[in-house]
């Protein structure tokens, strides 16, 4: 069964469960954005109701896996995780499970639902924030620059505190991992394999540099599933202000699952 605590799993990425629902009839995954961690949505599943389980990737290279190395691919990235998913769903699974993702997380998220759809176990749906539908994902270059270059993007995008930023000796410890995964998702094109036949719901911030109407519309032709979008007033991080009602959009597909869950879905032990 995938981990409760925020113990290190080596070898893998590891799914924590900060805030564990015993009676939970689905579960949220989330994926962090570029330089995220699972922390960032410690505060999501303490606040998650009881019948839904926010349960959080931790990707390589940071917190208590940080002495393992980030990825610079998408491939190496999406693949392991889907292994590790369907490596425990065959164990035993019991909860239909919700793919969410913001910003890189959402390239992410999507590639390991292509991955387990094309495994024969989708999940039974797929929340995409502030990230442009995969084919229309721009390239960059910010991860060639320098230190400098790469704060200055932190600082453009926001969601992270200034005092963060300033702090040198700490900076220096992350910049490596987030230079990786800055690579990562300004070298992603979308991978070869089956499209999503599950719902997607798409989020985005009405002032995003990242993502505009037409690149989050985009996402319809991402699946043959149903397509939502929505857009709220910020900017990249628009989610930290609209915090609730981004949980409730999540949340309801959750239950909305874990009442009609259909055979062949992923769900998560």
């Amino acid at each position: 069964m995938f981990s409760d605590s925020l113990a290190p799993a080596r070898g893998g990425p590891a799914v924590r469960r900060p805030a564990p629902r015993v009676c939970a009839r689905a579960r949220v995954l989330c994926f962090p954005h570029a330089g995220g961690s699972a922390s960032h949505y410690r505060r999501w599943a303490v606040e998650a109701p009881w019948d839904v389980e926010f349960a959080v990737l931790q990707y390589p290279g940071r917190e208590e896996r940080y002495e393992e190395t980030a990825p610079t691919e998408m491939a190496d990235l999406a693949g392991s995780i889907a292994a590790e998913m369907l490596s425990e769903a065959a164990q035993g699974a019991s909860l239909p499970t919700v793919l969410f993702g913001h910003s890189m997380g959402a390239a992410v998220a999507y590639e390991v639902a292509r991955r387990l759809t094309a495994a024969g176990l989708p999940p039974v749906a797929l929340v995409a924030s502030g990230r442009p539908a995969p084919p229309l994902s721009r390239p960059g270059t910010v991860h060639l620059g320098t230190d400098d270059d790469l704060l200055a993007d932190l600082r453009r995008l926001g969601g992270t505190e200034s005092g963060v930023l300033g702090n040198t000796s700490l900076m220096a410890a992350v910049l490596p991992t987030i230079r990786r995964d800055y690579q990562l998702i300004e070298t992603y094109r979308p991978l070869p394999g089956a499209p999503l036949r599950v719902p997607v719901t798409v989020l985005y911030g009405e002032g995003d540099p990242e993502v505009d109407e037409r690149e989050a519309t985009a996402w319809r032709e991402a699946t043959e599933g149903p397509c939502e979008v929505r857009a709220y007033p910020g900017e990249h991080f628009y989610l930290e202000t609209h915090r609730r009602e981004v949980l409730d959009i999540v949340v309801g597909q959750a239950r909305a699952a874990g009442t009609s869950t259909s055979a062949g879905r992923l769900a998560m032990p």
